[in-house]
């Protein structure tokens, strides 16, 4: 598994939910199930993904957000002459992704967007990882304008 199907993992899952949208995609079974299909997962009970969820957008941090502890079942498989994580389910397989960012020293390029009204998951790919905003042509623009009318006014 490359790092970009690991990144492209865990930020669609934490991206789950649209604050701007205000949906959920643990919030509907059909979507959900569909969710699940179309990145070859399987899950038995929805209320340990939303802790994972949770656990984990609080862990790249998500504002006002406390990590909860979390754990999944993950085996080192050696079959093919070259270990790998092997996950049951959906936690365990996102669990294993953000562990291997985290081994590559990818991890702490994995954030969510201060806005209050958007709070999407994004991978900085600034050189520095100083990349604030999911979007500087909207978050970080609106951010930016909504402070200088501040400054201007007072």
């Amino acid at each position: 598994m490359t790092t970009d199907v690991d990144v492209d993992l865990v930020l669609d899952f934490l991206n789950t939910i649209d604050v701007e949208d205000g949906t959920d995609v643990l919030g509907d079974l059909v979507g959900w199930h569909a969710w699940l299909s179309a990145h070859g997962l399987t899950a038995a009970d929805v209320t340990p993904v939303r802790d994972a969820r949770t656990a984990l957008r609080a862990a790249v941090g998500e504002p006002g957000s406390a990590a909860p502890g979390l754990s999944a079942q993950v085996t080192v498989s050696l079959d093919t002459g070259t270990p790998r994580l092997v996950a049951g389910d959906v936690v365990g397989a996102v669990l294993a992704a953000a562990s291997r960012l985290v081994v590559l020293g990818e991890w702490d390029r994995i954030k969510i967007c201060p806005a209050d009204d958007c709070r999407w998951a994004f991978f900085d790919r600034s050189r520095n990882h100083s990349r604030t905003w999911c979007s500087m042509r909207v978050c970080g623009n609106r951010e930016k304008a909504r402070t200088w009318r501040e400054r201007a006014r007072g």
